[in-house]
């Protein structure tokens, strides 16, 4: 079982965020649908994409 962790940037209200949980793959959802689709991306596309986005 994975634990989910929101964004430090979404609100406490819920609208438009995601969650992010680490396995041994990182994978990604949307808050407000939480039973549809997962990305799962392996640790370095994750850490890639957040070097690239700082």
């Amino acid at each position: 079982m994975s634990t989910w962790r929101k964004s430090s940037y979404s609100s406490q209200s819920g609208g438009s965020c995601v969650e992010v949980a680490t396995t041994n793959v990182v994978m990604i959802r949307d808050t407000t649908d939480r039973e549809g689709f997962t990305l799962s991306v392996s640790g370095a596309a994750w850490t890639k994409l957040l070097t690239t986005l700082k």
